[in-house]
């Protein structure tokens, strides 16, 4: 029963250091915040953080693992679609919701920071799915374009897209945009005719 009250306070601790993290990072740069100063806000003694993090980039690094490893299990759960672009735009979709669900991270680290971190994230999580998706589609026809041109141009195209969203999401809505992004990806992805 013990061990069960700590898992929770750990849990607890995390995510309050976590939400700390984020709130500060919307009128600081990274670069400018302490460890002190996610303490003071947070409330905590700095033995406590040192508990859980060696440092900010430890604290960093593990919400930003933890939201990588949401996404995937979100992307991993796009399975009953018949086709590549059915797939796409489910995809589309569970990103676009991903973010949405993190909008407040994402704007504070990607908006206020410039910090290309996230961005890679995306593009590694999201090119490990479509990738596998297309070695799936590979058996059932003949590409005429390489598999990693093609991950190379629709992760590009998601993140993108993703991350104008995400800057001026007042000008769009997610309906709206995965409606565009169907007209501009073909049936038949990199398929022969």
């Amino acid at each position: 029963m013990k061990e069960k009250k700590t898992d929770l306070r750990i849990i607890k601790t995390k995510n309050l250091l976590y939400s700390t993290l984020i709130a500060l990072l919307k009128d600081y740069t990274f670069e400018e915040i302490k460890v002190s100063d996610i303490c003071n806000k947070a409330l905590i003694n700095r033995s406590t953080f040192y508990a859980h993090y060696s440092d900010k980039y430890e604290l960093l690094s593990s919400c930003i693992q933890d939201i990588k490893e949401e996404l995937a299990s979100k992307l991993r759960s796009n399975t009953n679609i018949s086709n590549t672009k059915e797939y796409y735009m489910e995809m589309l979709d569970l990103f676009l919701t991903h973010i949405d669900e993190n909008r407040e991270l994402f704007s504070s680290i990607i908006i206020n920071n410039k910090n290309s971190v996230i961005m890679d994230i995306f593009y590694a999580t999201i090119n490990a799915d479509l990738t596998k998706r297309l070695k799936e589609e590979d058996k059932r026809y003949e590409s005429i374009v390489p598999e990693e041109i093609i991950t190379n141009f629709y992760v590009g195209a998601v993140v993108n897209v993703s991350m104008k969203w995400l800057t001026d999401y007042q000008k769009y809505t997610k309906a709206d945009l995965i409606g565009f992004l169907d007209c501009l990806i073909p049936d038949k992805i990199g398929e022969k005719k």
